[in-house]
């Protein structure tokens, strides 16, 4: 009943062109906890998103005036007019055995490569890489992404678009672009809903195919977003490719902080450099009466960061735009707040640090 209040309010909401917020369907990913309310206004063309300011604050000024309401986030975005996809050449494979190299290689028109990785799943490793890569692209960097996570690709729905990349010459693969970052997937590769069954060589033969024949253009950093663990993937990518560097990312408790210590010797063995160690889930603060918790424990990356002597990056809260955004195709750094900021402020380190 919240949310068809919240509606019915916006319904008030005029479009210069015609029809209301709702009638437009413009209206993403509601939520409603107590009073706090959240939404995104998805406007069909950059453009008209561009011109659509007076409408998000009119929209956030009705929905405060509902007697109930105690806070209320409104994002403006735009994913571009939706055109058909375009068809990939029949002859494009992806998942193939991988090619002979000799020793690690360059990716082409790509200054460094950034690893992304985790001991353990759930962490929010994804998360942790797609929102760096879109506050690296807001503070002017030009930045890739890859969504290297075979068995749990989730970059597509974070970032918003799930258009299966064309390939116009059967070889080469054209990646995708939302919130200023060029992407790339094998989950927008393969059948929606079809699990991965492939043995090491297959894996191996994938990455190398994502990386070598995506046309990433021009980039400043090109952010790989791992598997969990200490895999196949991994091996592949250190071994046959020039890395810049690895950031692990753990949650505080001891369980997480075990397997990160295996992440960190695997990189440590494949002569790949670590740049630092990000805390996430490392506190909660509830919306309504701002009480802190310590749901998994707090301060434990740090101090492995300290004992280990590598930078500690970041420590980053449980928060719930962060998973809104997500769920929503409009990641948390996209948009402004504290979440926002947060990225921001990671983001930086790597850039002063000449490491973005």
């Amino acid at each position: 009943m919240a949310k068809e209040a919240v509606l019915e309010a916006l319904e008030r909401i005029g479009l210069p062109d015609g029809g209301t917020l709702v009638s437009r369907d413009m209206v993403r990913a509601l939520a409603v906890e107590g009073g706090a309310v959240r939404f995104v206004i998805e406007a069909p063309t950059p453009d008209m998103a561009r011109a659509m300011e007076p409408v998000r604050a009119a929209a956030e000024r009705v929905v405060k005036e509902l007697d109930w309401v105690t806070s209320v986030s409104v994002v403006l975005t735009a994913h571009g007019p939706k055109e058909a996809p375009p068809e990939p050449a029949p002859s494009l494979k992806v998942g193939r055995h991988p090619t002979k190299s000799d020793g690690p290689a360059k990716v082409a028109g790509v200054d460094r490569i950034i690893a992304v990785g985790s001991g353990k799943g759930g962490v929010g490793k994804s998360t942790v890489a797609t929102n760096l890569a879109v506050a690296m692209a807001r503070e002017g960097r030009r930045v890739g992404l890859l969504d290297a996570d075979i068995y749990g690709p989730s970059v597509p729905r974070m970032m918003g678009l799930e258009t299966r990349p064309a390939s116009p010459d059967g070889e080469h693969i054209e990646p995708l672009r939302a919130h200023g970052v060029t992407f790339m997937s094998i989950g927008l590769m393969l059948e929606e809903g079809k699990p991965v069954i492939w043995r090491g060589p297959m894996l191996m033969g994938a990455l190398q195919q994502l990386l070598g024949q995506t046309n990433w253009g021009e980039l400043d950093t090109l952010i790989v977003d791992l598997p969990p663990g200490t895999g196949d993937v991994q091996l592949s990518l250190c071994q046959k490719f020039t890395i810049s560097g690895a950031v692990v990312v753990s949650t505080p408790q001891d369980v997480a902080l075990l397997d990160a210590r295996k992440a960190l010797a695997m990189f440590e063995t494949l002569k790949t450099p670590v740049l630092g160690l990000i805390e996430n889930m490392s506190t909660y603060i509830c919306p309504n009466c701002g009480h802190e918790a310590h749901l998994f424990g707090h301060g434990g990356v740090a101090t492995e960061a300290e004992k280990l002597s590598l930078p500690f990056l970041a420590s980053l809260p449980i928060d719930l735009d962060t998973r809104l955004g997500g769920d929503g195709g409009v990641p948390v750094a996209a948009g402004d707040g504290p979440m926002a900021e947060n990225y921001r402020r990671l983001a930086r380190r790597f850039i002063d640090g000449g490491m973005g």
